[in-house]
């Protein structure tokens, strides 16, 4: 039911958005890990919802609860869980949807296939289900701190609002110094205003997150279908609202000849082989290079608006429908660490897999 990711550091997510809560299974993480209960909550703390002005005022603490799987502050190497309650639905928000179809949501597809849906918040289609997936990512963290492997992420667009600058120019230490997290205080500015209007319009706005995983060691991603870009893209694809990704130089790359696109090898003052410029993105033939591994995420605006809209509902009737309850005008900001968490996610099974290949 493709409701698991991962092939040794394994997740199974499951709970709706107005159920009892949400939670995750973690299989395979290895024995002895030490882990840090505070470090899980402030992931999720940097995803919750009501944290801002700029978000949905739906307040939950998103208190995680760690159930199995630690002894002694340690992972046992069996299965870790994790689970999340849910404290503050209002399931009668969404009485006026039961029959109808919202557009740009997954009301009538998940009708179809299922033959019935949760329509009280979207249910399982919600992106409340990636607070588990932030809890799980929070644990894999700790599993890459040891090999010295860091996952950051941040707002790179809002709307028409770009960032004018690269990764390696910007101070990533900023990221946490304004509500948008963008780590650039002049264009964030922007982008906040940029969210406030669609707000205030009763409307929304999409945008770019870019992540960088620094301290990737040479190796990881498998040969042909499961190369690291691959599995990278199939992680931030299944984040609600993600319309693309892209990789190194992306979609901008085809704009350069193959002259100015390859990247040039060298030996560091280390001995290390290196490249020279990196519009590979950390990855070649699939596998990483051990050079930083940089993407981006594309998100659409949120579908739910506070406005009417031309619909049906499931009797085929045209009806008008303006949504109801407490939304995001903006889901970047509170997307950045569900980026980084699935991005641990990768990154911690294809070490565990990097391992297993070895004599």
């Amino acid at each position: 039911m493709s409701n698991s990711f991962g092939t040794l550091f394994r997740i199974t997510t499951f709970g709706e958005s107005h159920g009892a809560g949400i939670g995750v299974i973690i299989d395979g993480c290895p024995a002895g890990l030490a882990v840090d209960a505070a470090h899980i909550q402030a992931a999720l703390d940097r995803r919750r919802p009501g944290q801002s002005a700029l978000t949905t005022p739906r307040q939950e603490a998103d208190r995680v609860q760690i159930q199995s799987g630690l002894f002694e502050g340690e992972t046992t190497g069996t299965p870790i869980s994790l689970f999340i309650p849910n404290a503050d639905q209002r399931s009668g928000d969404y009485e006026h949807v039961q029959h109808a179809y919202r557009p740009s949501h997954a009301d009538y597809t998940y009708q179809i296939k299922y033959g019935r849906r949760d329509y009280r918040g979207g249910g399982r289609s919600s992106a409340r289900e990636t607070a588990a997936r932030v809890a799980a990512g929070a644990v894999a963290a700790q599993l890459l701190a040891q090999l010295g492997l860091t996952v950051q992420a941040y707002v790179s667009a809002v709307g028409e609002i770009e960032l004018p600058l690269g990764y390696q120019e910007l101070d990533l230490s900023l990221i946490e110094t304004n509500l948008v997290r963008c780590p650039h205080p002049e264009t964030a500015a922007l982008m906040q205003r940029r969210i406030e209007a669609a707000r205030d319009a009763h409307d929304t706005v999409g945008g770019v997150i870019t992540g960088v995983a620094r301290g990737v060691p040479v190796g990881l991603g498998e040969p042909v279908f499961d190369k690291l870009p691959a599995v990278l893209g199939h992680a931030l694809l299944s984040i609600n609202a993600v319309k693309g990704f892209e990789i190194g130089s992306g979609f901008a790359g085809t704009r350069l000849a193959g002259s100015q696109h390859n990247d040039p090898f060298y030996i560091d003052e280390a001995g290390r082989v290196r490249t020279r410029t990196n519009h590979s993105g950390g990855v070649q033939g699939g596998i990483s290079n051990g050079e930083d591994v940089v993407f981006r995420a594309a998100f659409k605006p949120v579908a739910t608006l506070l406005q009417p809209q031309e619909t049906i509902n499931d009797q085929g009737e045209a009806i008008s429908l303006a949504g109801r309850g407490r939304h995001d005008p903006c889901v970047l900001p509170r997307a950045v660490p569900i980026v980084e968490a699935m991005t641990q996610l990768v990154l911690a099974d294809l070490v565990l897999r990097a391992r297993a290949n070895r004599a």
